[in-house]
């Protein structure tokens, strides 16, 4: 197991921090197995770019070739509809970040709690609150980062990755998504 250190200095995440994921296989692998994943995403993902796109059509495509729900946050979701996508929900942050600690919810869809909720596009000490909460509150919910970060909250997180780095790695989630692997 690696050992990773917050992005952001000065914070303390306590004793039970996110397992470093060495390989980008693993998020492929996490996402397969969950029975009822959940993606959030924030509004960084339409300003960050990946090269030939931006962070949020990498997504959407994520989305659909994983067929996992996607709740917009902030103002993203004009994002996507511009895009054709249509989420699963738009909702603060926040909110979804209760709803996801509230053991009584049973999902966008009625259908229960999910079991991985995937993070990815936020400012990084908001989505360091929002994992914090569910970390303690929502023992039963595995959660993953994709961002280019360490979130030491997260049950998994990348380690803190050059942007060179994290494009190869969500490539290479893609290219197994996008084989069948």
């Amino acid at each position: 197991m690696s050992v990773a250190e917050p992005w952001q200095t000065a914070e303390i995440p306590g004793p039970k921090k996110a397992i470093v994921m060495a390989k980008p296989e693993i998020v492929v692998a996490m996402v397969k197995r969950a029975k009822r994943p959940i993606m959030i995403v924030g509004h960084k993902a339409a300003e960050i770019d990946l090269g030939e796109e931006k962070l949020i059509d990498y997504l959407i495509r994520f989305a659909k070739r994983t067929d996992i729900p996607v709740v917009a946050t902030a103002h993203i979701i004009g994002e996507f509809l511009k895009r054709g996508f249509k989420p699963a929900a738009y909702m603060p942050a926040v909110n979804i970040g209760s709803r996801l600690a509230d053991p009584q919810w049973e999902g966008l869809d009625g259908k229960g709690q999910y079991d991985l909720a995937v993070f990815v596009g936020m400012q990084y000490y908001f989505e360091w609150l929002i994992l914090s909460g569910l970390k303690h509150y929502a023992p039963y919910l595995k959660t993953l980062t994709l961002d280019n970060v360490y979130q030491p909250h997260a049950s998994l997180s990348f380690p803190n990755l050059s942007m060179e780095k994290w494009k190869e790695n969500l490539k290479v989630i893609m290219e197994k998504l996008e084989g069948g692997e």
